[in-house]
């Protein structure tokens, strides 16, 4: 008798239908799988057999083949643990195959019987949704994280033995903890807010342009200056993870094998060190794995001290900067991740950090101070929105309350949301901002006015800007108009836009 059992697993950032078959014949005693599975799926024939005798459930004494289709897809992991005991029980007669039409099962087994979660089960209930599939079983810990999806019923179970009395209608329901795997630890610093920041008036509102249309913001300046503590009010300057953001957000960290059963509810604040691997930062692996772009997905991606990356790092974001997602090829496996994020860099003037430092004498030769520069190309500047120079607070000004309050803060995130507001209202959409207009629809929907568009050719013949970033200066534009209520670009949100674009030699 052949047994059919249906499985899914993540393929890149979407999923795949294995079918596990599984067929026993008379004579000596074997356990084969079949499938092109490597050596996690060869070992997990001792994981299936203990945990189907220790949950007092009969191993067939007879020669097993097991096939996992399609046999030209590479099979890894323990995804197929928990359908390939089901199969070999249905195989064996001590279940029915009416009981599991329609039904997707995944599960990595112990020794015991119970069942282990596994990564990137939001892909898999994503496909058995899409794929007509009405019942999934799972195990107890990914049951939170696949509950994101509407319209499938999930059933969660804790061990082999559990699900067994369940399709033997011996009871009822399985039994779950329904405690919710929320995670906290991405949770921001109260702290980090605007008003925290002293100073800095002309940066906040740069800041704020970034937040309220998406734009990647650099800043640059002295040590001191305020660059990180700027960054890190970013995320609570943006609104809450909307139910989408959220299960495209858990869907990546699932995938990456961080949070195997927490569900995101913070924007993401990635911050790797610059000794983080190229493969680290933008993802990938002999096993594509979302990096540090993708896990920065509906969030922030911090870059501190942007020149110490190496270049080939820096130079590999200009894609995903571009198109907001990342692809990745293999020899055996393409994929392709999300990656829309607001990039936040900071940088020095120069290796000391005191270039044009009125007070304090910079130590750096002029060579070293181009060669700092220069580590960050000429098409990575034109992928970034505003250019934003910082110079040392006077200690004079550092403190000028004796009460913390968040006016500022506040007053900031009351503009953003209603620039947001206005944006999805003319995208019809509540996914798109400003920053992902295409050039090709700019004019059409920017509302330029006459004398905005020949100042900024004026200014674009003057200060030679590309193409790029002559459109960038509209999408900036565009959003300075949002944050004021205005349905027109006029000349002064131009003019704006212009001072957010500085050369950072030429700045000290």
């Amino acid at each position: 008798m052949v047994s059919r059992v249906f499985c899914a697993v993540p393929f890149g950032f979407n999923g795949v239908l294995v079918e596990v078959e599984t067929d026993l014949r008379r004579g000596l005693p074997g356990f084969q799988i079949v499938g092109m599975g490597n050596k996690a799926i060869e070992e997990s024939k001792e994981r299936i057999r203990s945990a189907i005798n220790n949950s007092d459930l009969d191993f067939p004494k007879n020669k097993i083949t097991t096939n996992l289709a399609p046999a030209e897809l590479p099979k890894d992991g323990a995804y197929y643990d928990l359908p390939i005991a089901i199969s070999i029980l249905i195989a064996n007669k001590q279940l029915s195959s009416s009981k599991i039409a329609d039904t997707l099962f995944v599960g990595e087994l112990s020794l015991d019987g119970s069942l282990r979660p596994v990564r990137g089960i939001i892909n898999i209930a994503e496909f058995a949704k899409e794929n007509n599939f009405k019942k999934m079983f799972l195990p107890q810990q990914n049951y939170e994280q696949a509950s994101l999806i509407d319209g499938l019923k999930i059933i969660p179970i804790s061990s082999l033995k559990e699900l067994f009395k369940y399709l033997n209608d011996e009871i009822k329901t399985t039994k779950h903890d329904f405690t919710q795997y929320i995670n906290e630890s991405i949770n921001h610093n109260k702290e980090n807010i605007l008003d925290n920041v002293f100073g800095q008036d002309f940066a906040k509102r740069a800041l704020t342009i970034s937040a309220a249309g998406r734009h990647n913001i650099l800043f640059f300046g002295p040590p001191g200056s305020g660059k990180t503590m700027l960054a890190k009010t970013m995320p609570s300057l943006l609104p809450k993870l909307s139910k989408r953001e959220i299960i495209e957000t858990t869907k990546l960290y699932s995938l990456s094998g961080q949070t195997p059963k927490d569900i995101i509810t913070s924007r993401p604040f990635r911050s790797p060190h610059h000794t983080s691997s190229r493969t680290s930062i933008i993802g990938g692996g002999s096993k594509p794995k979302p990096g540090e772009i993708s896990l920065a997905h509906n969030g922030v991606l911090f870059l501190d001290e942007i020149p110490e990356y190496p270049r080939s790092t820096l130079e590999a974001l200009r894609q995903p900067l571009e198109d907001s997602t990342i692809n990745i090829s293999r020899t055996k496996e393409t994929a392709i991740y999300p990656a829309n994020f607001i990039l936040i860099a900071t940088m020095n003037p120069c290796p000391c950090g005191y270039y044009g430092d009125p007070k304090k004498e910079c130590t750096c030769s002029t060579t070293q101070i181009l060669n700092y520069n220069k580590k960050i190309s000429g098409p990575l500047l034109d992928r970034i929105d505003l250019i934003i120079n910082l110079n040392k607070v006077p200690t004079n000004k550092l403190i000028k309350h004796e009460t913390k309050t968040s006016i500022q803060h506040n007053k900031a995130k009351n503009k953003i949301k209603t620039a947001l507001k206005m944006q999805f209202n003319r995208y019809k959409s509540n996914n798109k901002y400003n920053n992902l207009l295409k050039s090709a629809d700019i004019l059409e929907v920017s509302n330029l006015s006459n004398e905005a568009k020949n100042l900024l050719d004026n200014a674009s013949e003057k200060l030679d800007l590309s193409t790029r970033v002559y459109f960038k200066m509209i999408r900036i534009a565009r959003t300075i108009a949002d944050l004021e209520e205005s349905k027109n670009i006029e000349t002064h949100h131009i003019s704006e836009a212009l001072q957010y674009r500085q050369n950072i030699l030429n700045s000290f």
